[in-house]
């Protein structure tokens, strides 16, 4: 009798509303990271720490890497995707100077993250927990341009969209010293490569083909090259990727990207992309925090000048000691065909699948 009159009174109510011209509205779907990530104009001012995987996460205490610098210009400003993981914005101002020392003209830095990482509004899938970065082919001028230049300037594809091989007339013996010097560092597990431009080094380097493991085609990545680090000292909760092979992957698998396969059409070309439909239940429970917590007090004092970390974005260690990462072989529990950066199989490059829609 008692349900019968509680159902009796939501009919009731529902009548009510009904006649008053309103509706009962059902709970609002959960906010998108993405919205939420992309919001946040400042880093959280915390001990520097990464969350989840490089698809999948955030970071905390990120630093910016300066607009300009001597050997380096940061390139879509308007974007606010020149944050990182200290390492990582450390690392990226010593290559610009190592580089430029081998003679490149200077570095012209595209996207790293914002400023706490997350899904980005458009773009990447990965550049989530602050230690990915997109590092230009196309040599820097010889003239500070401005944030104007910066946001409008087209950079230089470096390989032929029919054929899938690098334009001879525009890759020159300093675009190879580039790459080994950035693959040279203990700290770059893997740099993606356009297939056109893996297969050039492939067929030029002479001598220590070492190096040439780490480099790894992709789709895309045709007028940049992708620089990915480890998870660092202090981030117990990063997941790490797959190590690369052994051997210089010049090989079977690159064989592969030169067949019909990995450019047929998309068989679905309307799916979401994983920064769609993302929600803050898809990240680790720690990005929560991440967004709420404080940030410095602009974006200068959280501005990494080559020293010390910046005092802003500065805290103790955490207490926790750091455990071995543990290495993630997909994206959890979203589809992956809708993560363009999942970890690269064992066999050291992508398995056949239908080409990613592009960004």
């Amino acid at each position: 009798m008692k349900t019968a009159m509680r159902l009796g009174k939501k009919s009731l109510l529902a009548a009510v509303l009904g006649l008053l011209g309103l509706a009962i509205q059902p709970a609002a779907a959960e906010e998108r990271a993405k919205d939420l990530f992309g919001a946040e104009k400042l880093p959280a001012a915390t001990a520097a720490q990464s969350f989840g995987f490089y698809s999948k996460g955030c970071f905390a205490g990120g630093v910016a890497i300066p607009m300009d610098g001597p050997t380096w210009q940061v390139m879509r400003p308007s974007r606010n995707r020149r944050w990182g993981h200290p390492a990582m914005i450390a690392l990226i101002e010593k290559l610009s100077r190592d580089a430029a020392a081998d003679g490149w003209p200077g570095l012209l830095i595209g996207d790293i993250s914002q400023p706490r990482g997350g899904p980005m509004m458009t773009g990447h899938a990965s550049h989530q927990i602050g230690l990915d970065a997109d590092i230009w082919l196309t040599p820097m001028p010889d003239r500070a341009m401005t944030r104007a230049q910066r946001d409008s300037m087209s950079a230089t594809l470096m390989v032929d969209e029919k054929t899938h091989l690098v334009k001879d007339a525009l890759w020159t013996p300093q675009h190879t010293a580039l790459l080994k010097r950035a693959a040279s560092y203990p700290e770059v597990e893997r740099i993606l490569v356009n297939p056109g431009i893996k297969k050039k080094l492939c067929d030029t380097v002479k001598g220590d083909r070492s190096w040439l493991r780490k480099i790894r085609p992709f789709w895309g990545h045709d007028y940049h090259f992708h620089m990915r680090i480890g998870c660092q000292p202090g981030s117990p909760d990063c997941k790490a990727q797959e190590a690369t092979p052994d051997d210089d992957g010049c090989g079977k698998p690159l064989a592969w990207w030169f067949t019909e396969e990995p450019w047929r059409p998309n068989k679905n070309p309307d799916a979401p992309k994983a920064r769609d439909v993302m929600t803050m239940a898809n990240l680790p429970k720690e990005c929560r925090a991440v967004l709420d917590a404080p940030g410095p007090v602009s974006a200068e004092a959280a501005t990494f000048h080559g020293g010390a970390v910046p005092v802003a974005a500065a805290a103790p260690e955490p207490e926790a000691p750091s455990q071995p990462a543990t290495p993630a072989s997909d994206s959890g529990d979203l589809p992956s065909a809708a993560n363009a950066f999942a970890a690269t199989p064992r066999m050291g490059a992508p398995v056949p699948r239908p080409r990613p829609p592009a960004n």
